[in-house]
């Protein structure tokens, strides 16, 4: 199954881009990671009945489309989404392309609330974009920076690994092809 991810942080060493690594390790499967970060400010004009879209918008798209699962991984600003991250939803949101695709939402954050307005901010966006967002699936996780081993850039902390395993365990059976 091959999963998609979205990071909020366009920061080289975040602690939510360490998550975001450490939940790739944790997938059995293909992973990649979009490019959000060279996405154009979102404007209706350019993606109008008949229109090309800008090419890092189509390439968003198209990803999107191949992924079997999603994963959007991100910190909290000032209680909300950071713009890159929503920039990169209002792109996807006529074209169809998270349209029942299994998806996870994992926040970091240096304070005890873990992201929380964030995760749910992005969970409402996905939800109304008519993705399945798997709530088994997502988390909020609190306190990350001393999780977080700034050498390997990954989550080093055991509990935070084994939320971090559960949590894409059930990503990939949300994504996995359903028999009847």
């Amino acid at each position: 199954m091959r999963l998609l991810a979205l990071s909020g942080s366009l920061r080289a060493r975040s602690s939510n881009g360490a998550v975001l690594r450490s939940a790739l390790d944790l997938w059995d499967g293909p992973a990649t990671t979009a490019d959000i970060g060279a996405l154009p400010h979102f404007n209706p004009d350019l993606d109008g009945e008949g229109a090309t879209p800008p090419a890092p918008v189509a390439a968003l798209r198209t990803a999107v489309a191949a992924a079997d699962a999603l994963l959007l991984v991100s910190p909290e600003y000032a209680h909300g989404v950071p713009g890159v991250l929503k920039n990169a939803l209002d792109w996807l949101v006529s074209s169809g392309e998270c349209v029942h695709k299994p998806v996870a939402v994992i926040t970091a954050s240096p304070f005890p609330t873990g992201g929380d307005h964030a995760n749910a901010q992005l969970r409402e966006t996905l939800r109304m974009m008519t993705g399945e967002v798997v709530a088994a699936a997502c988390r909020e996780l609190p306190a990350i920076g001393p999780k977080i081993d700034a050498a390997t850039e990954r989550v080093t902390d055991e509990p935070t690994l084994a939320d971090l395993a559960t949590a894409m365990a059930q990503l990939a059976t949300a994504a996995a092809p359903r028999t009847p």
